[in-house]
């Protein structure tokens, strides 16, 4: 693979200080209802605060630089607003995914779920601290995603931008639900393919983490066709590699990096990209015992010899050469696009270092 020598430029402090006076501000609105609603406010910023590389703020924020934005424009402030509002959808689709999948930890800290839970237990409430804590949870992800809405809406872009991002905006929604529903449908279908693991990376993960948040970017500066046309096949490419990365690492991945149990996608039954390569190259005797470990309990024995078979069969390779091909073509298509200079050796550097990870 090409190595890139830009650096990896994140805007981490600027979306965490914009996140924060935003939650501040909400935190305000909820004590003079209810201080208990304050509380609720105060751990879904301290959610939101810890952890996290913020992602896909940086690649909108790029975007909008390669199309022609500048960090000395009257409008960076509205545009930086707009761009940090991305990781309150990030967290609550997060939230959303781990009462899903009832995974009990996030970035090595105990998933939003378990720690409204944990809430319930300590004050010894009436009913379930379980139920209470995934209800709670829910209501905070929705709540999360209102105002993630509300953070655009009120970012003080132009009426003219506002309009060319919202139907950016709202696609990226939809597409990340649809990808939740097609990945809770390929689990209880038991689907096996490839392809069906592609398409529900290509929109759970790649339209929100890369591609849209690029196309949100264009769209704030106006940018031509072409580079819309650009920004999306890079970014399809880019987060479906980031994915694949994801997939590898949730097996082989050391949970004091990754911030979550290794083996967690097989032990919830989760169709990815690398166990369906693995279940198409295996032979009988190994597609069994793959199947058998789907949605099992691991031991870390029996979790080692699943990684035998992964490795064994060829599948990491393969997702590894597919990883690469991606990341060199998306590149590819990058260079040649009317993008800035600096924002494509710096997008170039971005999409190395989000499919090169160990986090």
């Amino acid at each position: 693979m090409t190595t890139y020598a830009a650096p990896v430029i994140t805007i981490a402090d600027s979306v965490d200080d914009a996140i924060g006076s935003f939650l501040a501000a909400r935190r305000a609105e909820a004590d003079a209802i209810d201080h208990g609603l304050a509380a609720t406010v105060d751990e879904l910023t301290n959610y939101v605060s810890r952890g996290g590389k913020r992602v896909r703020p940086t690649f909108a924020w790029l975007g909008w630089l390669g199309a022609g934005g500048a960090e000395s424009d009257p409008d960076a402030p509205a545009v930086l607003r707009t761009c940090a509002a991305l990781e309150l959808l990030h967290a609550s689709a997060l939230i959303h995914d781990d009462i899903i999948d009832e995974s009990p930890t996030r970035r090595g800290m105990p998933a939003a779920h378990v720690v409204f839970a944990d809430r319930h237990r300590a004050r010894r409430w009436a009913g379930g601290p379980d139920a209470f804590g995934r209800g709670t949870a829910i209501l905070v992800g929705d709540l999360t995603q209102a105002w993630a809405d509300d953070m655009v809406r009120t970012s003080g872009l132009s009426a003219d931008a506002q309009a060319r991002v919202g139907p950016v905006w709202s696609a990226m929604r939809t597409e990340v639900l649809y990808g939740q529903l097609l990945d809770l449908t390929a689990q209880a279908a038991g689907a096996e393919d490839v392809d069906s693991a592609l398409r529900v990376d290509r929109y759970k993960t790649a339209s929100y983490t890369v591609e849209r948040p690029l196309h949100l970017g264009a769209a704030i500066a106006d940018a031509d066709a072409e580079l819309v046309a650009a920004y999306r096949a890079f970014g399809t490419d880019v987060g479906i590699a980031f994915q694949l990365r994801d997939d590898l690492l949730g097996v082989f991945g050391d949970p004091l990096v990754t911030g979550k149990p290794s083996g967690d996608d097989l032990r919830e039954g989760k169709r990815t990209v690398l166990l369906a390569t693995a279940l198409e190259l295996a032979g009988p005797g190994a597609a069994r015992l793959l199947r058998s470990a789907i949605g099992a309990d691991l031991s870390a024995a029996q979790l080692d010899s699943v990684r035998a078979i992964l490795t064994e069969t060829g599948a990491v390779d393969r997702v590894e050469r597919d990883i690469t091909h991606r990341t060199d073509r998306a590149v590819a298509v990058l260079a040649a696009s009317s993008a800035t200079t600096t924002a494509r050796d710096r997008l170039a550097a971005m999409a190395v270092a989000a499919t090169q990870r160990t986090w």
